[in-house]
Parts: C-alpha cells; structure tokens; sequence
C-alpha cells in the first residue's frame, strides 16, 4: 500500500520555512505578509454566539439547523442579488476541506480530469490528486481544455493568489460552455465582499447563469470577513440534485459543523456592521502596503479584489522572497500558485495595523 502522503507534492510552505527564519532574526523582528490568516478580533456578536450554544452534548446533522441554511440563503439574497432555496444550502468545515475532497465526494475517478486556473490555490490540484483524478491546469478554460476528460472545473474569483476578478459576461461565456459539455462548474467565491477596484458577482448571479443553477455550485466563507478562520465555517450553495448528493455522503462520513459553530455563522451571516468594519482596516492596510511597493520597485497586477497584492519586479520569486526577508518582511513566492507565477510574489495585507506600518518602513 502507497502511503497518500506519496501522490502529494511537497507542502508548499514548508519551502519557505529558511526564509522564515532569516526574516525572523531581523532586530525588529518579523514581518509575515505570506499567508492570508485573520489576526484581528472575532467580533463579539459571534463570540457570543458561540458561548451561548457552547452546550450542545448531541451530534450535529450535517445539513446544518434549518435556522443556518435559512441564514445562508438570506445572505446570498441580500449581499449577492441571488436567489437560492435553503434546501439548496450545506455548511462546510471550512472551505480547504471542500476543495480537497470535492472531486471525491462528487465520485471522479482515475482518467477524469479536474480543471482549475493557471495562477491557483494548491488545493485544488490536491483534490484532483486525493481522488486519483488528473489535475489539469488553463489560461482560458473554453479554448485549453479537453471537454471530454474534463468533469469538474473549478473558478475562483476574486482570485488567490491574484486578486483578479471574472465580469458576468465572461463567467457567462464559461458557464454556457461547461453546461453545453455536461461539466460541473465550482466557484471559489472566498473573497467576493473583498473587492476594491472591482465588483465581484458569483455564478449563481442570474446575470451569469440565467436564473437556474444547474450545474454549479458556489463557495464562499466567514474566514475572511468575519475574522472566522479558527472557527472552521464555510458554507456552498447551487444546484439542489448537486447539494443533496454531496449531503448524502457527507452524512455517512461524519462532515458535520459543531453546533455552536453553526449558531455563530448565524450572527455573522446576520450582521454586515462588523463586515464593513473589518474592510475599512483592510482598506487601509492594501493602501499603504502598495505605495510602499511601488515605492520600491514592484509591479502590481491585478490584485483589484481580495487580500493580496500580486507583485513583481521582473526577477526570479525567491530571489524576492530572499531580499525581503533580509529586511525582516516575509512573503509568498509566486511559485507557489504554478510556473506562471514565478517572477510574482504575493503580499498579504492580514497583519496588524503596527506590523504593516513596520513593513512600510523597512520597504523605504
């Protein structure tokens, strides 16, 4: 038996723990612009959420309580112009976990491929992997792939590591080709309220798929806009035969949110006050970081949504990654994200108000 372990590529950030260390040996001390964590405070609505439901001695259902699924459709109406039953809803255990298991929970198989973008979270490739599918990477899913192989393709917009977003008329363009193939159609949605020079639209948007939701699914989390990423909290919705599948063997295999988790996804859903908040520092945040690359040097691309900005000044990433770190400040190199990245690096804007100043100061 072959360990799992030994289909897998090397865990990515391992790489970078060298440059970790010389970054953290700085007078100062470090600066970690690499990964795209929360830092600041859970809002206390949610906390207090959670306290209040902390003694829930039975088993949750997978489904989720009829009161969450109500409040994820409610947000999909409200915040996104979408219209979903809740029956057509399911919370996740964190977004990561659906992203690696999707392909099998959804049953592929050794030949079938899983199509994701060029510049992308690694876990995509490791769903395909995990379910001995084959990864296949596009530029433009409508002229690279092989419609034939392909039986899930996965968007994700706004991007990560890019920031890049997809208009209505182009997920139109996707959706209206996969659906003309019979192929599954996810969309990463993560940092959807996280758009700045852009307005993000998910694929259940009427305008992108036509008021029916055949063949998609859309993804999104708390992790980002509630500051939700130690609670493990996500959250899909879209086709109903799709949902009622993936809740089949997810009932059997035990992919149950908590019960005080789900009460706390509740008031965050809920609330919008805190959402605003948090992207008011996350506003400031990006402002400041990318004057200061400009400042020194960088290109930046896209990046017009989500966490990141995507920067380059047009030599190898580690070389980046090197250089900063010698100033204290750590970030991600492009490689990460596939060969198209690597003269890329990305800089995450999720640390704290002191560290990001810290990080303007070293990079002038």
């Amino acid at each position: 038996m072959r360990p799992v372990s030994g289909r897998l590529p090397v865990f990515p950030w391992d790489r970078l723990e060298p440059y970790k260390a010389v970054a953290a040996a700085h007078p100062g001390g470090i600066v970690d612009l690499s990964v795209g964590t929360p830092v600041d405070p859970v809002p206390d609505l949610v906390r207090k959420a959670l306290a209040e439901n902390s003694d829930s001695p039975g088993y949750p259902f997978a489904w989720g309580t009829a009161e969450l699924r109500e409040a994820i459709a409610g947000w999909f109406a409200r915040r996104l112009g979408v219209a979903v039953e809740p029956s057509a809803t399911l919370p996740l255990i964190g977004s990561k976990e659906l992203v690696g298991w999707l392909p099998t929970l959804l049953g592929l198989e050794p030949g079938d491929q899983v199509a994701y973008p060029e510049l992308a979270y690694p876990t995509y490739e490791i769903g395909a992997l995990m379910a001995h599918a084959e990864p296949v990477s596009y530029r433009d899913p409508v002229t690279d792939l092989d419609p034939a192989r392909v039986k899930l393709l996965w968007l994700n917009t706004p991007s990560n590591p890019t920031g890049r977003t997809l208009d209505a008329a182009e997920l139109r363009r996707i959706v209206d080709w996969a659906r003309g193939h019979g192929i599954v159609v996810v969309s990463d949605e993560c940092y959807l309220e996280l758009g700045w020079e852009a307005d993000p639209v998910s694929v259940l948007h009427p305008d992108v798929c036509g008021g029916s939701h055949e063949g998609l699914l859309a993804v999104n989390s708390l992790s980002k806009r509630s500051n939700f990423a130690g609670y493990r909290g996500s959250y899909l919705a879209g086709d109903a035969d799709l949902v009622k599948e993936l809740l089949g063997v997810r009932k059997h295999t035990g992919m149950m949110v908590p019960y005080p988790v789900q009460a706390a996804m509740i008031a965050a859903l809920g609330d919008q006050a805190h959402v605003d908040e948090q992207r008011e520092r996350y506003a400031r945040r990006r402002a400041a970081l990318r004057e200061a690359l400009a400042g020194a040097g960088f290109r930046i691309e896209h990046s017009e949504a989500s966490l990141y900005l995507w920067a380059t000044r047009g030599e190898p990433c580690w070389d980046t990654v090197g250089s900063l770190a010698e100033r204290g400040v750590l970030v991600a190199p492009g490689e990460f994200y596939g060969p198209a990245g690597a003269e890329f690096v990305r800089v995450a804007f999720t640390a704290t108000d002191e560290r990001v100043a810290e990080a303007v100061r070293r990079l002038a």
